[in-house]
């Protein structure tokens, strides 16, 4: 039997991935014909009759469907929880900014993780700001201290000269990115909950820790906690609107370019797909969601439900025009999906019709939305856009 030279294989496998990764659809004509969950309908099939109603009945049953199915369970807080203050500078970025690195210490009795986090208010800011809170998952060079590294992923000069606090932290902190080593964090806490099928694993320990994030930022004595903006880009982005959907004391969501099991609609034909999410991180959702790969229309859920889970709090999308695997029409579609929601409350949200075109950004409450010309990342001209949003709110 002859020997096949490992040239050849390797050759037979990268062409094999490569065709995997090609297979996805970008031809609009194809994107399908599907049907959404309603979601003023509840699972027995009465219809919901207010923001009441919405929230007594419905939002909990869509909270607890993407726990089941996609996202997994979460778990309380920590038994233990703790902070400490690492270094303070008041003088930072030549007396602009007042510095603070942080350590939180959660813990069940037994294991112990830590979260590190980055923040930088306005130095002579006369009262409590309001902040943007990152899920920061590049690089932590972004988010350094130093600021020896600028980038418009985490413009932290430009956002405070608009008055802003902003904070971060490293999701390799709560979960690392990697499918050998994702449960080293906080996951240790709840052994039982990260090895159950519908357990959480790394984006909810992300989500999770975005709360743990935030107990701290409400003790905060230069941070206005009820007026806290979660942020997030990519992966980050789908943790976002997760972190957001589940805790309500979270003022205002910002989903960057977050595609599949983000802000784009699952059921459409376009872009990534659930299999292959599911196929390059299988460490990102629970167990459960690997059932839809190729089935997403047997979904009991849709990505405008978690987007609607956020009402009646600010809600801001965005998309990139060359980052059509994150499908920005079917991205806006979900948008206007949950807007009925929305619309439930007496602020109303008023979308355009049709998708805006690409750097026209669409500014109002309570759903904002733009489409940048560019690649899939987080630039200076999406956080002008973020701030103008927030400004509506709390300027």
């Amino acid at each position: 039997m002859k020997r096949i030279p490992i040239r050849i294989i390797s050759t037979c496998f990268l062409l094999a991935i490569s065709l995997f990764l090609n297979a996805q659809n970008y031809d609009e004509s194809k994107a399908g014909v599907y049907t959404v969950p309603e979601a003023l309908v509840l699972e027995n099939g009465k219809k919901v009759k207010g923001a009441k109603d919405w929230e007594a009945k419905r939002r909990p049953e869509v909270v607890a469907l993407f726990e089941k199915h996609v996202y997994g369970r979460m778990p309380g807080p920590p038994t233990h929880f703790a902070f400490r203050l690492l270094r303070e500078d008041k003088q930072a970025m030549a007396g602009k900014a007042h510095l603070k690195e942080v350590e939180i210490s959660v813990g069940n009795g037994v294991e112990e993780a830590k979260i590190n986090v980055v923040m930088f208010t306005p130095a002579f800011a006369k009262k409590k700001v309001p902040l943007f809170l990152l899920i920061n998952n590049r690089s932590a060079r972004n988010t350094a201290p130093e600021r020896d590294t600028l980038s418009g992923f985490w413009p932290a000069e430009q956002v405070l000269a608009a008055g802003y606090g902003i904070a971060a932290f490293q999701v390799a902190d709560a979960a690392p990115d990697n499918k050998e080593h994702y449960r080293e964090g906080v996951l240790r806490l709840f052994p039982e909950t990260a090895s159950a099928p519908d357990g959480m694993k790394a984006i909810g320990a992300w989500a999770w820790t975005a709360g743990r994030v935030l107990d701290y930022l409400e003790k905060d004595n230069e941070v206005n906690g009820k007026q806290v903006i979660v942020v997030g880009h990519s992966r980050g982005g789908k943790t976002s609107l997760w972190a957001a959907a589940l805790d309500p004391r979270f003022a205002m969501c910002i989903s960057n370019n977050s595609g599949n099991t983000g802000a784009k609609l699952s059921r459409r034909n376009f872009g990534e797909t659930v299999q292959r999410i599911n196929t390059s991180f299988p460490h990102w959702f629970a167990d459960n969601y690997q059932a839809y790969n190729g089935r997403e229309s047997d979904l009991p859920v849709d990505q405008h439900l978690l987007l609607a889970a956020i009402a009646p709090r600010p809600l801001y999308v965005t998309n990139a025009t060359k980052d059509l695997w994150a499908d920005p029409k079917g991205t806006y579609l979900a948008l206007q999906l949950a807007q009925p929601v929305f619309n439930l409350y007496p602020e109303q949200s008023r979308l355009p019709a049709r998708q805006p075109e690409p750097d026209q950004p669409y500014i109002a409450k309570p759903l904002g939305y733009h489409n940048r010309t560019g690649k899939h990342d987080m630039t200076y001209y999406d956080w002008e856009q973020f701030v103008r949003f927030a400004d509506l709110y709390f300027k």
